[in-house]
């Protein structure tokens, strides 16, 4: 059985927001027989938990946690090819532990030449929370190449083997997000070609960065390297040096509406989803509606809290801690730029990271 640390760390020393409280109890777990046992014994005992990947996507209050931290610690990357095998024949299926530091699995699949995943290069977090966000960023997200999810399933206590096909992929949805905190993601197996170019670059300024025409494929190490220096360029990679990186990323998520619902000028994309919706951009809306880059809400809160708090420097959509914030602060910011876009395009904007104990 896995260990309990005393004393119990805070919540802002294990997420990137650096907020938050401590736990009741914390439990790291660093084999798959560790964690389903320390989440079946806190559910047999009536116990709230926390799971907790790379802390990138938590807000938590600043009292913390009236429960258990489950802190995923699972390793382990093994594929169904040898390295020896001729790059391009066939796939590869690849199993990762759900602990599994989310860039290194990138980072591994580029050197190994398993194509699918390098335009996801930077993202951080674990890779048991990619299927439950489905994780996307410049032109691809997990749902193109997971093939199965294994899970503990909490109601039914038993593991489960999930297609991908029955996970419910949508934009960063799927269906654990739906039903949250019923499937403890054990590892995610993954169906990825074979090559040196990476798949075809759908993200037009990915494509400007490589010099190259959407829909045409880069060297896969060549696509890691700008991806990384496209997040780099917005904050978007952990840095503890720099503020702007302190955040959970992107914090709302694009909006997807009516198309007679996107302001004039405001870029927008169809949806394959039936409904004949589209998205647009969430940073785009934030800005036009008057929040810039570095905003702050101004003498909202007593003592110049409000500065302690501020959107990135660097990008629109990350609110971010420029040291000392609390919880309350972050909140702040963030309700103000949601009003404040719903007052000026009549669109509500939707937080991506999960909050414990607080609400936006």
């Amino acid at each position: 059985m896995p260990e309990s640390s005393t004393p119990v760390p805070r919540l802002a020393d294990h997420t990137t927001l650096r907020l938050g409280g401590p736990a009741r109890s914390w439990v790291t777990a660093t084999s798959e027989a560790e964690l389903v046992a320390a989440v079946s014994a806190a559910d047999a005992a009536g116990e709230p938990v926390l799971v907790r990947g790379g802390g990138s996507n938590l807000g938590v209050a600043a009292e913390g946690f009236a429960g258990t931290v489950v802190a995923v610690a699972t390793t382990g990357i093994t594929a169904d090819v040898d390295d020896e095998d001729e790059p391009g024949c066939g796939g590869a299926l690849v199993r990762v532990a759900a602990g599994e530091a989310w860039d290194d699995v990138v980072a591994t699949a580029v050197r190994r030449g398993w194509v699918g995943l390098e335009a996801l290069s930077g993202i951080p977090g674990s890779t048991g929370a990619t299927p439950i966000q489905n994780v996307g960023a410049y032109g691809q997200e997990v749902a193109q190449t997971i093939a199965r999810v294994r899970v503990w399933d909490r109601h039914e206590r038993e593991v489960r083997t999930i297609a991908a096909a029955d996970c419910a992929f949508a934009y960063r949805h799927s269906r654990f997000k739906a039903e949250p905190g019923r499937h403890l993601v054990l590892d995610v197996t993954f169906q990825l070609r074979r090559g040196t170019l990476s798949a075809p670059v759908g993200y037009a300024e990915l494509a400007r960065t490589l010099g190259v025409a959407v829909g045409e494929r880069a060297p896969l190490a060549e696509v890691r390297s700008a991806v990384l220096g496209l997040r780099a360029g917005k904050g978007m990679v952990l840095d503890p040096a720099d503020h702007d990186t302190w955040s959970a990323g992107s914090f709302f998520t694009n909006p997807i509406i009516s198309p007679d619902l996107v302001p004039q000028d405001a870029p927008s994309w169809p949806q394959e989803d039936g409904r004949g919706l589209v998205k647009t951009s969430a940073a785009w809306l934030i800005e036009r509606a008057g929040y810039g880059k570095g905003y702050v809400v101004p003498g909202e809160v007593a003592g110049g809290a409000a500065a302690r708090a501020s959107l990135s420097t660097k990008h629109t959509l990350a609110v971010t801690n420029r040291g000392g914030a609390t919880t309350e602060d972050l909140l702040s910011l963030a309700r103000a730029v949601r009003d404040g876009v719903e007052a000026a395009y009549g669109i509500r904007l939707v937080e991506e990271p999960v909050l414990v104990g607080c609400e936006l």
